[in-house]
Parts: structure tokens; sequence; C-alpha cells
């Protein structure tokens, strides 16, 4: 592999005598693993037969022995499970050594774009807790949305702000995600490009920008809270001097975690660091502080969105599994939003506070007395498993994901589920012998399914 020179003469001096296995390491095919969704509950061996290894620091990680086509798995597009490198997937083993999640707690993952960490804190909360997902560049903004449809938790809000943005939600969060963007170097062997754009400079410039992402975050964390700094890249400056400056300038004390020696995890001055000749996974830096001053946000308010009348509630109710979980509000565009009614003020500040942002789930809309669900709840695990549904073969399941018709026999007319080994696809109506494929068309898949 042509690496830069100069990254060579960095990681030369970082690894010493390890440098050449390391630099071999970048020459052999890089693994290829998944995350299960834990809701969804499809196993591995399901999915991809026995022959998976686990990821020793995720329950919910695993190996596979060959990387398929992904895009013509049903499983992948109904959310049983994302495609995530393994070391990343080390923030849910540290994220359970710092936290209650058997408690509601408050999470927000600052840079979150295209969802794969978002996807896994979500895994951990429970019923009563809230994740917030930002991304600030827009056009990440809408396949951030789409993972987190496809992973079901419904208890999200979206939004699409600077970081800089957000100085109202101050003292907010239980913890704070910033998996800053930065120079890539972990990425060398997953994508050349990322080689070619490497340079002294871009380090630099990474490094402030970064600066300035965290000195953002640690006003938004709650005492007593913590922030999660995570990079994909080797280097110093991004990695320990900025979690050095962190616990200069702000009032957070890092963090130690409790690490198995067999995991071959290398603890740096400040934070922990993945090297790809040493575990298996690419590279990957997390750093974990604790909050030790400030006052926590009083949350008081109510939802800016008109209250759905309870003969529309009663309309609602059979298309949730605990529709008793939630309240139900309309926008003014008519889409009805399920709020859970204990984070309701939480929802009521974020909406507030926040201008560019979802705004909560959105299960469908009413035409006149006609609910008319959305894919979001078809997604949803928050969804009734009474409703009608239809088993289709891997085939047909394709087809539906293409967004073309199937032929459905025997079934009843009005909303039904396609389903793929259990999962939810999406809602086909029946109206009489023709079929309404509703998959949204952003969603479907434009490969050739023969393949």
């Amino acid at each position: 592999m042509n690496l830069p020179e100069n990254f060579v003469t960095q990681m030369q001096h970082i690894l010493g005598a390890e440098y050449l296995t390391f630099a071999e390491s970048l020459e052999q095919e890089r693994p290829s693993a998944i995350r299960l969704n834990p809701r969804k509950r499809v196993t591995s061996d399901i999915l991809f037969g026995q022959n998976t290894e686990p990821v020793k620091w995720n329950a919910d990680g695993r190996y596979l022995p060959q990387r398929p086509v992904f895009t013509l798995d049903p499983a992948f597009h109904a959310g049983a499970y994302y495609v995530q490198e393994a070391s990343s997937m080390f923030l849910s083993e540290a994220a359970k050594q710092i936290l209650d999640f058997e408690k509601p707690v408050r999470v927000m993952d600052l840079c979150a774009a295209p969802g794969g960490k978002t996807t896994l804190l979500a895994s951990l909360l429970n019923e009563k807790s809230l994740l917030l997902a930002n991304e600030v560049i827009k056009s990440r903004v809408a396949p951030l949305k789409e993972n987190l449809e496809k992973w079901g938790f419904p208890n999200y809000i979206l939004s699409n702000h600077d970081p800089e943005d957000m100085i109202d939600l101050e003292g907010f969060f239980d913890l704070v995600l910033t998996d800053a963007p930065c120079s890539g170097e972990g990425l060398f062997r997953k994508d050349p490009k990322a080689r070619n754009e490497w340079s002294v400079d871009s380090v630099q410039l990474c490094s402030a920008r970064q600066k300035r992402i965290l000195k953002a975050a640690a006003m938004l964390v709650a005492p007593d809270g913590y922030l999660c700094y995570s990079t994909c890249t080797y280097n110093e400056k991004e990695n320990q001097e900025n979690a050095k400056w962190l616990t200069q300038t702000a009032d957070f004390e890092e963090v130690k975690l409790n690490i198995p020696t067999e995991w071959n995890i290398t603890e740096k001055d400040f934070g922990y660091q993945f090297f790809p000749h040493k575990t298996k996974g690419e590279g990957f830096y997390l750093a974990i502080f604790r909050k030790t001053q400030g006052s926590r946000a009083e949350v008081r308010g109510k939802v800016k969105f008109n209250r759905v009348p309870q003969k529309k509630v009663d309309l609602l109710k059979k298309w949730l599994a605990n529709p008793e979980y939630f309240e139900f509000y309309q926008k003014p565009e008519g889409a009805i939003v399920a709020i859970p009614a204990n984070l309701a003020n939480e929802y009521s500040t974020i909406l507030r506070v926040l201008q560019k942002r979802s705004s909560g789930f959105e299960i469908g809309q009413f035409k006149g007395e006609d609910f008319i669900p959305s894919h979001n709840l078809a997604m949803s695990t928050a969804i009734s498993t009474d409703l009608p549904h239809v088993n289709l073969s891997k085939e047909d399941a394709l087809r539906f994901l293409k967004k073309e018709q199937i032929l459905v026999e025997n079934t009843e007319i009005g909303w039904i589920l396609a389903r793929y080994e259990g999962l939810n696809l999406g809602f086909m109506k029946v109206i009489g012998n023709r079929m309404n494929n509703y998959l949204p068309k952003e969603w479907r898949i434009r490969m050739d399914i023969s393949e």
C-alpha cells in the first residue's frame, strides 16, 4: 500500500518496532462485521449461517466470513442489523461502564451521520429514554434518518444544526457522543481516497475543528454526565492532545475503563486506541470524560402541536403495541406525532430550541376518518404485532423493495404489512385485485435483484 511519507514517519514514531506489522495489516483484507438489532430479534445464524464470530466488546456484533451483497438481503432493509466496522462498536462497552441504562437517560449524538453509533446508542436505551441525533451537513441527514427509521427505536429527534447553535440546551444531556470529523487515518485500508487526501495540514485543520466541536459539546453535558470523544484516526494531535486540552479548558476529568487484556486495545495517556495489527478491526480512538461542575437544564413546557381528538386517538390505538405509552399530536401539515408521555417536557424543550429538526416519531396522517400509516411506523418496534400481514419469499421481498407489484393471494382488503422472516418491510394496501406498494420511493432498491 502506498502510504503518505509523513504518515509513515508519524506511525513509526507512535509504534516503534511494531510499525512493520502495522503496515502489513493494512495490506490484508479488512474484516466485515455487522451489529444485530436486539429489538428485532433475528439471530446471525438465521441471517448468515453458523460461521460468524462474536465481536468481543459488543454482544450484538458479529464478524462475517465474507462480505455479502447487503442490498440483496431484505433483512438489511428491515433493520435487522447494521453494517458497522467492529472497532467502533466499542462505544457500547464504554457507555455501559459509565451509565445505568435501566434508568431514563438523555443521550445526544452530535455528529451522527450515517447512523452507526447512533443506532448503537439506541440499542442501549430503554423506553423512557431520549435520543437526539444531530448532523450538521444537510446532505447527510437523509441517510441518517433512513437508518434511524430502519432501526425502529421511537424515542428520537433528528436535527440539522451546527453544534454552536445549541447553547440553549446547556446541561441537558447525560451523555454526549462527539464522533468528530477527522483525517481518516483509520480508513486507509477501507478507502484509498482517504490516503490520497491525507496531509499534515489536514491533521492540523481537523484538530482545530475538533476543538471547536468539543467546546460546544462540553456545554451540553449535565453535571456528572459524560462526554464521549471518538475519531477514526491514530495521530496524537487529533486524539490525545485534544483529550488533554478538554480537561485543561473545561470542567471534565477523564474516566478510565476496565478492559480485558486479551482484547488488545491500547490504553493511551488519554483514551484508548485500536490498531488493525492488534485488534480485528480498523483504526479507532475513544476517550470518556465526566463533567465535574455546572448546572442541569430544568425542563418545563408543552409540546406546541395540537392534540389529536380522543375520537381519532381511539382509531390510532390498534396500530401500536402500547398506545397508552404515547401522547398524540398533529402537526400543521397533518402528520401525527406519537410522543412518549413521560418525555413530553424534554421533547418540548428540544422542539422549542432547535428550528431545523424533526418532530419525533411520525406515525402517519388522517385523510378524513381514514388513517394512512407511515413507513416510519412500519419500521418501528412500537408497532402492534397484531396488524394484518403477509410473509414474503426472498424473491417477492426484493420485488417489494424495488417498489414493484407482487401477487398477494387470499388476503383481506386494506392495509397489510409486507414481512420477511418475521421482519416488517413496509405497508401495502390491497384494493380488490390490486396492491399498492407504499414503500417510499427514495428507499427502493435500484440495482438488479437477479445478481
